[in-house]
């Protein structure tokens, strides 16, 4: 199963860098070609528009087998991909704005699919362990690729972006036919239930599922919530100059990659809940290291939450995988992502208006939220100590059965 493991996070490192690079190239293409910053960032809002319909999408990976529909996703995108070459005035920008939204398509589908089909691919002890792997090598672009794409943007245009970033999922196509099976995931028919709810009921019925994925959503939310506040510690509290938060960026991408690498072993070890909870601390404690009126306390603060950030979302991948029937892990795993991912639509716009308060109190808001969520989660999935289960199978009560 290592072969099937490093296909599966050179698929990340593919998707990552085409992914990352076309989302940047994105706004300052519109920008260049309209002027106007505000469609500029409606091209980011097409990217994440899509995951709110994730519960419908996932219901789609339960109908059909996940492997050839993965695939086609990705020739398609590169095809939307290569529509942008007929890109040439302010008058083709909606092909751009098109391609945006086939990007967000495609995330759910293939974060959905991909989902179902690691558990079918490899063992339940490696999931962890390649889950971890994956997200390092999706941060590790986060930090090439955007300089990459808008470096070969300003050399030789759109078109050449667009003809790079077609070329990754082409590639990525040709490594998900090489990945081999242990078991078919071919679904025949979900059998407990349909639409959303179903997906609902299992991600509410399910203990690890319902900490993890709720410790995800409230940690990433958060995360929305404080831009707007690190924007005004670092500019106005500190005087700091704006591209600061290029570092700061930075500082957190690397902590997101020594994340990703130790996530699997802590996830073995203790628990997917425990990783969770642990994660959503981390991340609080990186807010009020931001809190701090030092600039070197605003970088620890960065690698902290870089590292927490990543661990609520890593634990609450992998327990979707360890504890969804196989039948339904397209359908729940959207449907998580969609839960993950959506409050942040809200927490943004509400971070914008609670920076009036000043940026500090705003950032101990979000710690305290975290923190919040935490204690609950660990008082909730704590096993009693004086029951038989809990002598012997501890904090790490939600790894799955062997």
């Amino acid at each position: 199963m290592r072969r099937n493991a490093a296909l599966f996070v050179a698929i990340s490192l593919l998707s990552g860098f085409g992914g990352s690079a076309m989302s940047l190239v994105a706004g300052i293409w519109i920008l260049d070609l309209t002027g106007s910053a505000s469609l500029a960032a409606l091209a980011g809002l097409c990217v994440y528009a899509p995951t709110l319909a994730g519960p419908w999408l996932g219901g789609l990976l339960d109908r059909v087998p996940c492997r050839p529909l993965m695939i086609a996703t990705n020739l398609l995108l590169a095809a939307a991909l290569l529509s942008l070459f007929a890109v040439r005035s302010p008058a083709q920008t909606w092909l751009i704005f098109c391609v945006s939204a086939a990007y967000g398509i495609s995330y759910v589908l293939l974060d959905a699919g991909e989902s179902a089909l690691l558990p079918s691919a490899l063992p339940p002890r490696e999931l962890g362990d390649v889950n971890g792997w994956r997200s390092s090598a999706q941060e590790g672009m986060k930090l090439i690729a955007p300089l990459a794409g808008a470096g070969l943007y300003a050399w030789r245009g759109g078109p050449a972006v667009a003809a790079l970033s077609a070329a990754m999922p082409l590639l990525v196509a040709v490594l998900y036919a090489a990945v081999r099976l242990r078991s078919a995931p071919v679904p025949a028919g979900p059998p407990h239930g349909r639409g959303v709810r179903a997906g609902l009921a299992v991600l509410a019925g399910t203990p690890p599922l319902r900490s993890t994925v709720a410790l995800a959503a409230v940690a990433i939310a958060v995360s929305g919530f404080a831009t707007a506040a690190q924007f005004q510690v670092v500019t106005v509290d500190l005087g700091l100059a704006g591209t600061f938060l290029g570092v700061l960026l930075s500082a957190q991408g690397a902590g997101s990659i020594v994340a990703g690498l130790a996530a699997g072993r802590f996830i073995a070890r203790r628990g997917v809940v425990f990783v969770a909870v642990a994660g959503t601390a981390l991340f609080a404690a990186g807010q009020l290291a931001r809190c701090l009126p030092w600039w070197p306390a605003l970088v620890a603060g960065a690698v902290i939450g870089g590292i927490g950030l990543p661990w609520t979302l890593i634990a609450a991948v992998t327990a979707v995988q360890t504890h969804t029937p196989q039948a339904m892990l397209g359908r729940v795993s959207a449907t998580a992502n969609t839960v993950m991912f959506g409050p942040i639509a809200l927490a943004t716009p509400l971070g914008a208006a609670a920076v009036h308060l000043g940026g500090r109190p705003a950032l101990l808001m979000a710690a305290a939220a975290c923190l919040a969520a935490a204690t609950v989660a660990a008082r909730r999935d704590t096993p009693n100590p004086g029951s038989a289960s809990a002598r012997s199978r501890g904090f790490a009560a939600d790894s799955p059965p062997p």
